[in-house]
């Protein structure tokens, strides 16, 4: 490979990565001079999640040409890697996590990725309307798998209710989930063949698509916990290199084994290789689980995982895999 090339793998990593660590960055500044507070930092997350995705998504795939059928390599190696990581982070927290209430937060920090904001952002970097496009419907079915995983590995530490209950509890969850729904929505929108929405319509929906990664991005930013990054304990510690380092390695060989196609194997591997899930926090704490450990695992990944995004990316680049 030539200089050039290189340079131009390079510059690419750096432009799928640097948009969304510049818009966390600001958002880590707007909350450390009080510029936005607590309660403008859940108001906008709540107002992303409930509709600023959902347009997006739902709008992302009626416009697009991506079939589910298309995307059935990408979608079993995704779950290929998904059971992979699960099944391997859950025999090395039986072997070597001692506390109970830690096992199941360090596995769901190994295997659960944040799909909907971080790597759905940079597979839109990385890729434009067809990279969200193909994440869409990959995230739309893999939300689905890591609930139900999480309920299996924290369904242990849960003091006050029962493994039947948390997982009808999730179950429910799923299908009042908005994003899902969105999906499930414009799957069903695209499969009748109707045309599509008015332009009223459709330019009020594209408005509200186009807030919610940069608002979203923002509100993580402004979450960020400087002081939680750097109090890392040996299991926070070891379940943030399964998250940075062993997640990303699984799903290169995992696509180079698939000998998925370039823009599939990108969006695989921004899909596995991104932090760990904000959500993953909040269903540590209300299963009983080590909530600080997951908040802990949680800062760090949302740093170094963006880092280990853009190196990764660059290499693939260079590789001609991506």
């Amino acid at each position: 490979m030539n200089p050039q090339e290189l340079l131009q793998a390079i510059s690419f990593a750096f432009m799928i990565v640097f948009p969304n660590l510049a818009l966390m960055g600001l958002g880590f500044y707007l909350k450390k001079t009080d510029k936005i507070n607590r309660n403008f930092i859940d108001t906008a997350s709540n107002m992303v999640f409930h509709f600023g995705l959902p347009c997006l998504l739902f709008f992302s795939v009626i416009k697009s040409e991506v079939t589910i059928g298309e995307q059935l390599p990408l979608i079993m190696a995704g779950l290929v890697t998904t059971f992979g990581l699960f099944f391997g982070a859950e025999i090395y927290a039986k072997l070597f996590v001692k506390n109970v209430r830690d096992k199941g937060v360090f596995v769901q920090g190994v295997f659960r990725s944040n799909m909907a904001i971080i790597s759905l952002s940079v597979a839109t970097n990385a890729y434009g309307a067809v990279g969200t496009s193909v994440g869409a419907v990959y995230m739309g079915i893999m939300t689905i798998l890591y609930n139900m995983l999480s309920v299996m590995t924290l369904s242990r530490t849960s003091q006050n209710t029962d493994f039947k209950s948390q997982s009808i509890d999730v179950i429910k969850k799923i299908f009042k989930n908005p994003l899902i729904i969105a999906l499930v929505c414009a799957f069903i929108y695209k499969a009748v063949g109707l045309p599509m929405p008015a332009k009223p319509i459709a330019k009020t929906g594209e408005l509200l698509a186009n807030i919610a990664l940069p608002l979203a991005l923002i509100c993580a930013g402004a979450t960020l916990d400087i002081k939680s990054m750097f109090g890392l304990s040996g299991v926070s510690m070891q379940a943030s290199i399964g998250r940075v380092i062993v997640a990303p390695i699984m799903a290169v060989l995992v696509g180079v084994l698939c000998d998925l196609p370039p823009v599939q194997f990108g969006v695989l591997f921004l899909m596995v290789a991104s932090p760990a899930a904000a959500a993953s926090y909040v269903m540590a704490k209300a299963m009983g689980g080590n909530a600080i450990l997951a908040a802990n695992i949680l800062a760090f990944t949302t740093v170094f995982s963006m880092i280990g995004m853009a190196v990764g990316m660059a290499i693939l680049r260079i590789l001609g895999w991506v």
